[in-house]
């Protein structure tokens, strides 16, 4: 997969279009990523140990990665992602500047 956790992306399409937000997670056997920020659905609770008060709450649903472009680190702006091998290693570069992805 092109994003990983800790990654900074952008949102290109959906209701969230435009958007910029951390990966806080990957589910790759489903081809998605939850984003900091982004798709924020309500979930109603019971109360529990954590909630005691029950109620509804906010929280982030995951994106399809196909609806997500990582940021480049050089110029800030979202750019595809390609893969090369450097000392037999392989890495992520940035399409737009080429630069290596950390």
């Amino acid at each position: 997969m092109h994003i990983k956790k800790g990654d900074t992306v952008y949102v290109n399409a959906g209701n969230d279009k435009g958007k910029t937000g951390k990966v806080l997670s990957v589910i790759p056997s489903e081809n998605r990523a939850v984003v900091e920020g982004v798709n924020i659905v309500k979930k109603h609770t019971k109360p529990n140990a954590k909630q005691p008060q029950g109620g509804i709450i906010d929280q982030e649903a995951p994106v399809n990665v196909s609806n997500l472009q990582l940021i480049d680190p050089a110029s800030g702006k979202p750019t595809r992602v390609g893969h090369k091998f450097v000392d037999g290693k392989k890495v992520r570069y940035a399409k737009k500047s080429g630069e290596e992805i950390k």
